[in-house]
């Protein structure tokens, strides 16, 4: 018997890659607000950090770990 090597599908539903790519939108977005030229600016001094931050700190995990709503409308 020959046994194969599968790769488990991953978990993921349209909720997750929802969340997933707009993740990824608000981290460019703070990298294209992080170069607008005046330094001293309120979107590179404040905006940029915050909207990398709720990029990779919030988004992106809350993509990577919600889970599949497993309630089951029992009567």
């Amino acid at each position: 018997m020959v046994r194969r090597n599968t790769i488990p599908a991953l978990p993921f539903t349209k909720r997750n890659w929802t969340l997933f790519f707009l993740g990824l939108g608000v981290i460019v977005l703070g990298y294209l607000f992080l170069r607008v030229p005046p330094a001293e600016g309120f979107l590179s001094l404040t905006l940029a950090p915050i909207l990398l931050v709720i990029g990779y700190c919030v988004l992106i995990p809350i993509a990577i770990l919600i889970g599949e709503n497993k309630r089951k409308s029992g009567g």
